[in-house]
């Protein structure tokens, strides 16, 4: 009998365990959400996804997200909004961040900073893909066609038109913890975008700096980026 309890509480705590994951997973995916939002989409009642989310903020992987200022929809006090903190996202897979932090380091040492920035650049178009202004004449369909590489490589992207242009949002970074000490990483990919879209773009927020998204405007015009002047001999 007793037995059969261990094992009866062992298979209720493997549940308990992936239903926080797949929490965890659906606020990477929409950057922010409530509880019932979390239990519609997860087919959970609203009072299993609160007990997940009191275990995930007492462990400090998740926050209540500030008001967005907004106001709620309809009467009364609007509803929490909860967010990924750093220990949340690094739940989803980043275990290796340490070894590259070192490697780069590393390569640092041996090639100087020339070395870092051109890993950099050849791993943010790795990242991006093969998209050329020619394809993405189309600012908004250029940053859908961006965001959908950028999700293949694990960065759970998408594109949204806010205002006079269009917005990439990244919800994760597999190596944010490594970006907050290799800058160059979000500089090249930063080049990249603008390279395959052919407009100079501006990066908003980025997840290694403590943001919950690394968010990149883009102008729904193209503004060609200035090159700088040619030396007169």
């Amino acid at each position: 009998m007793k037995y059969e309890q261990h094992e009866a509480h062992a298979s209720s705590a493997q549940r308990d365990g992936d239903t926080r994951d797949a929490v965890v997973g659906l606020l990477m995916n929409r950057g922010q959400a409530t509880a019932a939002d979390i239990g519609e989409a997860l087919g959970i009642t609203t009072t299993a996804v609160r007990r997940h989310l009191d275990n995930l903020l007492e462990a400090g992987d998740v926050t209540v997200a500030p008001p967005s200022g907004l106001g709620g929809r309809g009467r009364g006090r609007p509803a929490k909004e909860f967010l990924l903190t750093p220990s949340g996202r690094r739940r989803l897979g980043q275990g290796y961040d340490a070894l590259a932090v070192d490697a780069l380091r590393a390569l640092r040492e041996v090639g100087g900073e020339e070395a870092v920035r051109t890993f950099a650049r050849r791993r943010a178009e790795q990242a991006i893909g093969t998209i050329s202004p020619t394809e993405s004449a189309d600012p908004v369909d250029g940053a859908r066609r961006i965001a959908a590489s950028l999700s293949d490589a694990g960065f759970s992207a998408d594109a949204r038109e806010v205002g006079n242009g269009v917005q990439i949002c990244q919800h994760h970074c597999p190596v944010s913890e490594v970006a907050s000490e290799f800058p160059e990483l979000c500089e090249a990919e930063i080049s990249a975008i603008e390279q395959a879209l052919g407009t100079h773009v501006q990066r908003l927020a980025t997840i290694a700096n403590g943001d919950r998204a690394c968010t990149t405007h883009v102008p729904l015009e193209r503004v060609v980026r200035e090159q700088p002047a040619k030396e007169l001999r």
